[in-house]
């Protein structure tokens, strides 16, 4: 990422500074870039960002103390908090409302995935489960796991076999006894009323729901300070405030209708491609978009090939997307997805 410079930061000052000001103060936060527009939901509780890809806050990156000051009004607002034991592992035989999945490989992470799920098992007023998906050649993670978590090995053919994200979703929405899914990445932390939210918006009818609004990325220091005192987020000025998370990170799925799609493409394997070209199956279905709770990621090491346009993932993303999403519908749903083996 290139230096900023002074005229940047001057431009900053004079042209969004005061903007961001005012917005701060409102609700449901407008807060976007300038140029940027937005759409709110007929209910005043949330926004749609009107376009197409993820953006970074600018602003927040020329001033890093103002994505401190959004996260924290943000949190404020949204309480994120942890738990060791969630209050609905209680109780008995009744079937979870939802359904969190998660893929995972290896130990590298298993700080950042016991953290996660903290802050699910935190959630509040409505009964979840949460389905942990270990892909490896042999199970790493049965005896690090808590004992309210539902554990999945899926084993692979040699280790060099690339992570396949859709093919652990798929599996984990298999085994799920959730009405509804939520397909979550294993480094992000979720507000205590994330659950609660979500479940109100499939009552309400919608098959696909998108409640991100920003993703507060942290900085390696803020990481590992949370990691070490698990419990405690520090407000610290987050390195890049994300918009326009649509299909990527957490996003809540009806069961039913994530079979009917076919679930995630498996043809996707390795790094990325597959969450967006999902999200373009999923927009013919009931969706609700307009996003305004936080979350938050924890920092890593950059995945490799992220940045590399020819990487084979971004191509067949090109070739997927080329096809009508009813015609993909219709291919993926007729054949095998989620079996344990590769």
């Amino acid at each position: 990422m290139a230096p900023l410079t002074l005229k940047q930061r001057l431009g900053g000052l004079l042209k969004e500074w005061p903007s961001f000001e005012w917005r701060l103060r409102r609700r449901p936060l407008a807060i976007r870039n300038r140029r940027e527009s937005l759409e709110f939901s007929l209910d005043g509780e949330g926004v749609r960002c009107c376009w197409r890809w993820t953006t970074d806050l600018h602003l927040c990156r020329l001033f890093p103390s103002l994505g401190r000051r959004l996260m924290g009004r943000m949190l404020g607002e949204w309480p994120l908090e942890f738990a060791p034991l969630p209050a609905w592992s209680g109780g008995g035989e009744r079937l979870p409302l939802l359904s969190f999945i998660i893929g995972h490989r290896g130990k590298e992470r298993l700080d950042h995935l016991l953290a996660t799920l903290g802050s699910i098992a935190a959630q509040l007023d409505v009964s979840c489960e949460c389905i942990v998906v270990e892909q490896s050649l042999r199970p790493e993670l049965a005896e690090l796991l808590p004992a309210w978590v539902r554990y999945c090995h899926t084993p692979i053919p040699s280790e060099e076999h690339p992570y396949c994200r859709s093919w652990a979703f798929n599996v984990g929405g298999r085994l799920a006894r959730g009405e509804l899914l939520i397909l979550h990445d294993n480094d992000l932390l979720i507000p205590r009323d994330y659950a609660a939210q979500a479940w109100r918006r499939f009552r309400e009818g919608y098959e696909v729901i998108n409640l991100k609004r920003f993703i507060f990325y942290l900085t390696r220091e803020a990481t590992l300070g949370l990691l070490r005192s698990p419990g405690t987020i520090p407000v610290t000025a987050p390195l890049s405030v994300m918009q326009n998370a649509q299909g990527g990170g957490s996003l809540a799925v009806g069961r039913r209708s994530y079979l009917a799609l076919g679930g995630f493409d498996e043809s996707f394997v390795g790094w990325g491609g597959e969450d967006l070209e999902f999200w373009d199956r999923a927009l013919t279905l009931p969706l609700w978009s307009w996003g305004s709770l936080p979350l938050v990621h924890l920092w890593h090491p950059p995945q490799a090939g992220k940045e590399d346009k020819s990487w084979a993932n971004q191509v067949l993303l090109e070739q997927r997307l080329g096809l009508p999403s009813l015609e993909r519908i219709r291919e993926l749903a007729a054949r095998k997805f989620g079996e344990p083996f590769p």
